[in-house]
C-alpha cells in the first residue's frame, strides 16, 4: 500500500525517485508526487493524479526538477479521495492551487499508513493557527512535527519524536526540513521502511525493489525508531533521541530478479518461476533426505511439546493455512485451527500454554497478522512464522522463522510465494510427525521424496498451458464462477477462486462441494461455470456426484484432476490434468492450472494483470 522513496547524494534526485517509484507501482496507488531541494531552503514539489507516467511526463522524466536531495510517494487514498491536492508530499504551510511548484515551508513530508487520531490532532493545530488545504491525515502529521519544532525550538529528531508520541496508528514518515536542506529524516511505526547506502549516496524506500539497482546492502528501521540521512551516511535514533547502532543486511537476490525478464507480465513470470523457487526453498531445509529446522532454532523438544496449532494469516496465506490444516492433522495428529488474522486480533482466542501460533505472510509486514503475532506473544505462546522477506517485522518479532526463498514477488496476485509457503507447511507437518512418532521412518522418507518431485511436476503442467489459454478465451464473459472441492481440494478451490476474482473481476466463490445442496445450488443456472477440483482419491466420486448435480441444472463444467481419472471427461466440458502425487501434497499441482486460468482470463479481458484495481501487494494498514 502506497510507496515511499528518497535519495540524497551527488546525482540529480528526481530521476532516481521516479525510477524507485516505478519499482513500487505493484503496491497499488492513485496519485504520485516528488519534492526536491537544490541545496536551498525552498523546494520544488510536483504532484499528479493517475499513473506514474503522468508525473514522468510533467517532469521530463525528472530532468526538469533540479536538486540532489528529494523524497517521493505513490498514494493509495485512505483519508480524502484521489486528487492532486491530496497527493503527497504535504507541507507545514499552505499550498496554493493544486499543490505543485516552488514552496517555502519549514517541513515537507510523505507518509504511508493511517493516523487514527488525526481529527483530534487537527483540532489542536487549528487552535494554534494552522490552516489545512487537504483532506489527508498526512498533512496533520507534517504540521504536528512543525508545531513541536517551533514550539520547543528543538532539532528535527526531537520534533519528530514528540510527534510520534502523540500519533496513534501506523506510519512510515519521510521528512525534509528547510533548516537542513541536505538531509532527510525518517520515522517508522508498523509500516515498513528500508535504507540503503552505496558510493557516498543514501536511499530510502518502503520496499527493496525500489533501490536494488543501486545497492543490496540495506538497514531495516524498527518500530518507534527514527533516522537521519546524509549523503553516504545514516544515523539511527530511539524515541529518547539516543543513537542506535545497526548492522546492514545483504539482499540475496539481484535487481534482475525483480524485472519481467522477457515475460509480458510479472504474474506469468512468477508462475513460471515456481519450480525453481520451490526447489530453492526445499533445498534450504532438506539435506541428504532429512528435514532440519535447527537454523531456525526449532528442535525436537519444541515440536514434542506442541499440544495444538493455531495458524493465523490473511488472503492467500490463509488459504495456505487451510490446506496445511488437513496435512498437519493427518500426518502429525495435532489439532489445527486456522484463523483469519483480522478476526483473531479482535476476539479473545482460547490458547493454552502449549499452543504454537503459526503466522504466514509473504511480506512479513501484513498489519493484521503482525497484530495477531503480538497478541499471541502477549499471551505467552510460542510463535513460528513463515515469511519471504528477511528482516521484516513479523520475522524479527517471531520466536522462530522459516523463510521461503520465493525472491521478490511483484505481481499483486501471489503465485510463487503461495506455493513456497505451502511446501514449508508440508515440511513442518513431517517434522512434527517424525518428532512425535506419528509416522515411521519409511513413511517419512516417502513423503520427503514426494515433496522433492513437486518442481518437476509443475514444469510438466506449465508445458501444457496453451490449452488453458484457449479455455480462458471461451469463458471470458462469465458472470459467476463456482469452485468446488472436498478436503484439501476445497482449500485449493479457495485459492483458485481468489486468483480469478482478483485479476479478472469476475465474481467467483469456492465451496466445500457437499455444501452446495445447502443453499448455493439455487444460484446455478444455464451456462454457470462450475470448476471441480478433484485431487483426493477417496473423495473423487463424491465430488463428481456434486458436479453432476450442477450439470443437471445447466452448469458448464471444468474439471481439474490427476492423470488416470479420465471418467471425469464423460461429464465435463473441459478437463485439465496434473501428474499423480500423494494426496497430501497434490494441492501444489492442482493450484497451477487455476493460477494460469485466472491470468489468461485477465489477459483476454485486456486488464492490468499485475496491478488489479483497488488492491495492494502488502496490506500494512487495517
Amino acid at each position: 500500500m502506497c510507496g515511499i522513496v528518497g535519495f540524497i547524494g551527488k546525482r540529480q534526485a528526481a530521476p532516481i525517485l521516479l525510477e524507485g517509484l516505478s519499482k513500487l507501482e505493484y503496491r497499488g496507488y492513485d496519485s504520485a508526487g516528488i519534492a526536491v531541494r537544490n541545496g536551498k531552503a525552498k523546494a520544488e514539489i510536483v504532484k499528479t493524479v493517475g499513473k506514474l507516467k503522468n508525473l514522468a511526463e510533467k517532469t521530463d522524466d525528472g530532468k526538469a526538477v533540479i536538486g540532489n536531495c528529494g523524497i517521493g510517494h505513490t498514494r493509495w487514498a485512505t483519508h480524502g479521495g484521489p486528487s492532486q491536492v491530496n497527493a503527497h508530499p504535504h507541507v507545514s504551510g499552505v499550498l496554493k492551487g493544486q499543490g505543485s511548484g516552488i514552496v517555502d515551508s519549514n517541513v515537507i513530508g510523505v507518509h504511508n499508513g493511517i493516523i487514527e487520531n488525526y481529527q483530534e490532532l487537527k483540532e489542536k493545530l487549528l487552535k494554534n493557527g494552522y490552516e489545512f488545504y487537504s483532506e489527508t491525515d498526512t498533512e496533520v502529521a507534517i504540521k504536528l512535527i512543525d508545531y513541536y519544532y517551533k514550539k520547543y525550538k528543538v532539532g528535527p529528531i526531537d520534533a519528530i519524536a514528540k510527534a510520534m508520541v502523540r500519533i496513534r496508528g501506523s506510519y512510515a514518515l519521510e521528512i525534509m526540513f528547510s533548516d537542513y536542506p541536505d538531509e532527510i529524516y525518517v520515522a517508522r511505526k508498523e509500516s515498513p521502511m528500508i535504507i540503503g547506502i552505496a558510493d557516498g549516496e543514501t536511499y530510502v524506500a518502503s520496499d527493496v525493489p525500489a533501490i536494488l539497482n543501486h545497492t543490496r546492502s540495506v538497514y531495516y528501521i524498527d518500530n518507534n525508531e527514527m533516522a537521519r540521512l546524509l549523503p553516504g551516511k545514516v544515523e539511527f535514533y530511539d524515541l529518547n533521541g539516543d543513537i542506535i547502532e545497526k548492522e546492514p543486511v545483504e539482499i540475496k537476490y539481484s535487481a534482475e530478479a525483480a524485472e519481467r525478464g522477457g515475460f509480458e507480465h510479472f504474474m506469468i513470470k512468477e508462475i513460471h518461476e515456481q519450480p525453481k523457487v520451490i526447489q530453492d526453498t526445499y533445498n534450504s531445509f532438506v539435506k541428504n533426505g532429512k528435514i532440519s529446522f535447527k537454523d531456525a532454532g526449532v528442535d525436537d523438544e519444541i515440536l514434542k511439546n506442541v499440544s495444538n496449532i493455531t495458524i493465523v494469516a490473511c488472503g492467500s496465506a490463509w488459504h495456505v493455512g487451510m490446506a496445511a490444516q488437513y496435512v498437519i492433522e493427518d500426518i502429525a495428529k495435532i489439532p489445527v485451527r486456522v484463523e483469519l488474522a483480522s478476526e483473531f486480533r479482535y476476539r479473545k482466542p482460547l490458547l493454552d500454554k502449549n499452543t504454537l501460533v503459526v503466522c504466514i505472510s509473504q511480506s512479513g509486514e501484513t498489519a493484521d497478522t503482525l497484530a495477531a503475532l503480538r497478541e499471541a506473544k502477549n499471551r505467552g505462546n510460542k510463535t513460528l512464522s513463515i515469511v519471504n522477506v528477511v528482516g521484516s517485522s513479523i520475522a524479527r518479532e517471531s520466536d522462530y522463522v522459516l523463510y521461503t526463498l520465493a525472491g521478490p514477488e511483484i505481481s499483486v496476485a501471489t503465485t510463487k510465494a503461495y506455493s513456497c509457503q505451502l511446501v514449508v507447511t508440508y515440511l513442518l507437518a513431517l517434522e512434527l510427525g517424525r518428532a512425535r512418532e506419528t509416522i515411521d521412518e519409511k513413511a517419512y522418507k516417502q513423503y520427503v521424496d514426494e515433496i522433492a518431485g513437486i518442481p518437476n511436476c509443475i514444469t510438466k503442467i506449465l508445458e501444457d498451458k496453451e490449452r488453458l489459454q484457449w479455455f480462458a478465451s471461451k469463458i471470458v464473459n462469465a458472470k459467476d464462477v463456482f469452485f468446488i472441492g472436498r478436503g484439501i481440494d476445497y482449500a485449493i478451490s479457495l485459492e483458485g477462486s481468489l486468483k480469478l476474482k482478483e485479476v479478472s473481476y469476475i465474481h467467483s466463490e469456492a465451496y466445500a462441494a457437499g455444501e452446495l445442496k445447502h443453499g448455493t445450488i439455487s444460484l446455478i443456472e444455464n451456462g454457470t461455470l462450475v470448476i471441480g477440483v478433484l485431487g483426493q482419491d477417496k473423495l473423487f466420486e463424491k465430488t463428481i456426484s456434486n458436479m453432476v448435480e450442477c450439470k443437471s441444472r445447466g452448469a458448464y463444467l471444468m474439471g481439474v484432476t490427476s492423470f488416470g481419472k479420465y471418467e471425469i471427461e464423460d461429464i465435463s466440458d473441459f478437463v485439465t490434468y496434473v501428474p499423480k502425487m500423494d494426496s497430501h501434497f497434490i494441492g501444489s499441482l492442482l493450484v497451477i492450472p487455476l493460477q494460469l486460468l485466472g491470468y489468461y482470463v485477465s489477459v483476454s479481458k485486456g486488464l492490468d494483470v499485475d496491478k488489479p484495481r483497488n488492491l495492494a501487494k502488502s496490506v500494512t494498514v487495517e
